[in-house]
């Protein structure tokens, strides 16, 4: 297997923060992903169809999720690192079937940054990876979060590239440092991160338990928070478990998904996926029923389902939307299912 470069930039700026910790099962034989990335420059805009029942390697946790418009070009989800593979870094599947069949590529990088392990003591394996593409740059921007499990000493990082084809000679993951933290006695753990482009402008929503969801604007190109910014409240359960925020625009609306109660947990994992939108990307938002979801509001979109006990950890990308779910013998898989819309304009998964 071709290895990936890595280049190192020294981080400056304000710490990003962490996610849930948890034991993800070893993923299966290594396989190259194929294609060049045409996607690259061919807008990502569009409306693809599920793939259906999902073979392969399916053992992504957090799956963020990159699903290209362009015919033949190979799919890829980025996960939450796993024990002993690139030191605990993200984790890479591609998919050359249109998201049928999954085989593990590798990690992002071999090690993780020293920045990193100094900003984070004791931090083991990377998680929530987000995984954006930029058609103006087009570059790659994949953020991600370091934690130790429940702790709020956390931080999100971020890493580019401008191609996401490992047999690419231009394939490198660039190391950009630093994008934001949280220490303890701060109102929100900063992890789970997101990124929504509206207007002109680019948002990161972040959070996980403590008093919730908060959102920042960034600056762009450069990925990093805006100078200046302050973070805002989007949604919260007063203390209860809610995190791994993403946000869709659909019908003049925008959608904050979030995953309430417990991850992580096998068989006895209780996470759900709840909604609420806004005709604002930063809110407020409100539910079905029009409760805020700074008060705990939330509709449910996919829970239980089969043998299935919990879902969530998702990501969306072009009308598709990537989860976990937890099996009743405590396994848990990649699912990817199209969202679906009803007549009031709330979006639908039923699990398959």
């Amino acid at each position: 297997m071709q290895r990936k470069r890595t280049t190192l930039i020294a981080a400056t700026g304000a710490v990003g923060l962490a996610a849930a910790a948890l034991a993800i099962i070893a993923p299966s034989a290594l396989a190259e992903p194929g294609g060049g990335h045409a996607y690259g420059h061919d807008r990502q805009d569009c409306a693809l169809e599920a793939p259906g029942t999902l073979g392969g390697d399916l053992g992504a946790h957090d799956p963020g999720l990159f699903a290209p418009c362009t015919d033949g070009e190979p799919w890829y989800v980025f996960a939450t690192g796993w024990g002993p593979l690139g030191d605990g870094n993200v984790t890479i599947r591609s998919s050359t079937d249109d998201g049928a069949t999954w085989n593990y590529v590798d990690t992002v990088w071999d090690a993780k940054p020293q920045w990193l392990k100094d900003a984070v003591p004791g931090v083991d394996n990377i998680w929530a990876p987000e995984i954006h593409f930029d058609e103006a740059q087009d570059k790659f921007y994949l953020y991600y979060s370091a934690s130790t499990f429940g702790q709020q000493r956390s931080v999100i990082g971020l890493a580019t590239n401008t191609t996401l084809d490992p047999a690419d000679d231009d394939y490198e993951w660039v190391d950009e440092g630093q994008v934001w933290e949280s220490n303890q006695g701060d109102p929100y753990n900063a992890i789970d991160p997101t990124i929504l482009e509206a207007g002109g402008k680019h948002y990161m929503a972040y959070g996980s338990w403590w008093q919730g969801i908060y959102m920042l604007e960034l600056d762009w190109p450069s990925g990093t928070v805006k100078s200046g910014a302050t973070p805002a409240h989007i949604a919260g359960r007063g203390g209860a478990g809610i995190e791994a925020p993403v946000l869709t625009e659909h019908g003049g609306y925008y959608y904050l998904f979030t995953s309430w109660d417990v991850c992580c947990a096998g068989a006895d994992s209780t996470y759900n996926i709840r909604v609420g939108r806004s005709t604002s990307p930063t809110g407020p938002f409100v539910d079905a029923n029009g409760v805020a979801l700074t008060d705990g509001g939330g509709t449910l979109v996919l829970g239980a389902h089969g043998d299935y006990v919990a879902t969530g950890g998702q990501s969306i990308s072009n009308g598709l939307m990537a989860y976990h779910s937890y099996h009743e013998d405590g396994h848990f898989d990649l699912g990817i299912e199209k969202i679906e819309w009803n007549a009031q304009g709330w979006p639908v998964l039923d699990g398959v």
